[in-house]
């Protein structure tokens, strides 16, 4: 609830000081999809998607919280004050989603509050990243159509996508061809959306150079361009020099 109400408060300020910016903000996402159709899994994978996908997007927009499919969230109650409710809202200019992967869920009797438990990607036989994410293109169309059904949103913003693989420099240069197909694939899902009339207005890669992951440190890369961490020299690898030529 207090990141909710940051962020409607941080675009009431901004409102203020620059009333002509396009005041955006963003929200990490999976698609989720229950591991069988038996109605405890599709229940587990209702309950997931509501605490993953729509905790904070539908308080933003004055929908409250998804309590009907999230029931624990009833607990909040005795934590919300007078005002509180309109004070979550904010009417953003722009949403941003980060999406990577989907998620399958199934039902778990022991997960307190939730009942259900991620089947991990590397027990499912499907392509993965170095972060052990499955590699899923229709991922990204599936959350950009479930945003776009919300009214309230006037813009979507990618605001990250990408993957991470292991790169080798041979004869300085990085060939990436797993990257590459990667964003080739959420790309094409990326239009697909836009054709079908969302209302897609922005897309971004994770990320231009390698970095520091928060919570992997140096170890994954999700650069276009390579970097040699103890020289500093870069180097545009195949899927950056692939989609210089494609934003040309």
């Amino acid at each position: 609830m207090d990141a909710t109400m940051c962020m409607a408060a941080g675009g009431r300020v901004l409102r203020d000081l620059l009333p002509e910016a396009e005041i955006g903000t963003t929200f990490s996402c999976s698609y989720i999809e229950p591991y069988s159709d038996k109605p405890r899994d599709v229940s587990a994978a209702k309950r997931t998607d509501a605490l993953i996908n729509r905790l904070f997007i539908e308080p933003i927009l004055g929908l409250g919280y998804p309590v009907a499919d999230l029931p624990v969230l009833k607990g909040l109650d005795k934590y919300i004050l007078p005002g509180d409710m309109e004070n979550l809202k904010f009417d953003f200019d722009f949403i941003g989603i980060q999406n990577y992967t989907r998620e399958i869920v199934k039902y778990s009797f022991f997960t307190p509050y939730v009942q259900a438990t991620l089947v991990k990607a590397e027990t499912r036989n499907v392509s993965l990243t170095d972060m052990r994410w499955e590699v899923y293109p229709p991922s990204i169309y599936y959350m950009i159509k479930k945003f776009d059904a919300y009214p309230q949103i006037k813009k979507i913003c990618l605001t990250e996508n990408g993957a991470a693989f292991p790169d080798k420099v041979v004869d300085n240069e990085v060939d990436d061809p797993k990257r590459l197909e990667y964003l080739q694939e959420y790309l094409k899902w990326v239009l697909k959306a836009k054709n079908e009339g969302c209302k897609v207005n922005g897309y971004f890669i994770w990320t231009l150079t390698d970095n520091f992951e928060w919570a992997e440190g140096y170890n994954p890369r999700f650069g276009i361009i390579y970097v040699d961490f103890n020289t500093q020299q870069r180097i545009v690898k195949s899927s950056g020099k692939w989609y210089a030529g494609f934003l040309r």
